[in-house]
């Protein structure tokens, strides 16, 4: 595990994380599995002890040692340019694989900091690749999870307008927190309007000025964080864009 000042030490808590019994197995590594592939799986993943706002999971330059499924709350990964300004790259919920930033080079590219509280299930990876070399439908789960992860980074690779973008963002945070049992029209954003912002990349006060838009059109309804889609039609016309 990484030694990050601010993350409890976790091989203190070796508690153990069983999949069999999880809410998100439908939407995690267990995808597919059958109960002894299940069994196999559940011996080697434990849990990580419950994280507040702004502790680390991990750290740039921290060295490869697990992936991480988010178990509760939200994450953001983010990296730092020379000058010491953020860029983040994703927002990151229950079900989600984080630490795959690390596979290829050996040590971790980005940070994972925890938005509210916080836990993830841990999963060694020499453990989880030797696992997956014996159980094809382990492996098959895994890349469709590597793959999810690189095609959830293409809407904001294009040159898009910032309604386009905004539009795809609430309509993707809306869709993944369907998958996950909650609403799909209204939730909340734990993350700061700043953060949307520079994952967007856009200036802060656009996001303000195309939420408003959105409102006083009808598209969406806006409480400080918390967020309404009252037409997502509109929001799919505009997101089709991206």
């Amino acid at each position: 595990m990484p030694a990050s000042s601010d993350t409890s030490p976790i091989d203190i808590n070796r508690l153990r994380q069983v999949c069999s019994s999880c809410s998100l197995r439908d939407l995690c590594v267990p995808l597919g599995l059958g109960e002894p592939e299940m069994a196999r799986l559940d011996s080697i993943v434990e849990k990580s002890p419950p994280m507040k706002a702004g502790q680390h999971l991990f750290r740039a330059g921290d060295p490869m040692r697990s992936i991480y499924a988010v178990r509760s709350g939200t994450y953001k990964s983010y990296t730092l340019d020379s000058e010491g300004e953020e860029q983040v790259l994703g927002f990151h919920l229950p079900g989600e694989l984080v630490g795959l930033d690390a596979i290829h080079p050996g040590q971790h590219q980005c940070n994972l900091m925890a938005l509210d509280t916080a836990m993830a299930c841990i999963m060694p990876f020499d453990e989880l690749t030797q696992l997956a070399s014996e159980l094809p439908g382990l492996q098959r789960q895994i890349m469709r999870l590597l793959s999810k992860e690189i095609t959830s980074l293409v809407p904001m690779a294009g040159d898009h307008s910032a309604e386009e973008r905004m539009a795809s963002f609430l309509l993707s945070l809306a869709r993944r927190f369907g998958e996950r049992g909650y609403s799909s029209r209204s939730f909340r954003l734990v993350m700061s309007r700043r953060d949307i912002a520079n994952y967007l990349r856009l200036a802060t006060e656009t996001v303000s000025r195309v939420l408003r838009r959105f409102q006083d059109k009808g598209w969406i309804s806006v409480d400080r964080r918390d967020v309404s889609l009252d037409d997502v039609e509109a929001l799919r016309r505009i997101a089709d864009e991206t």
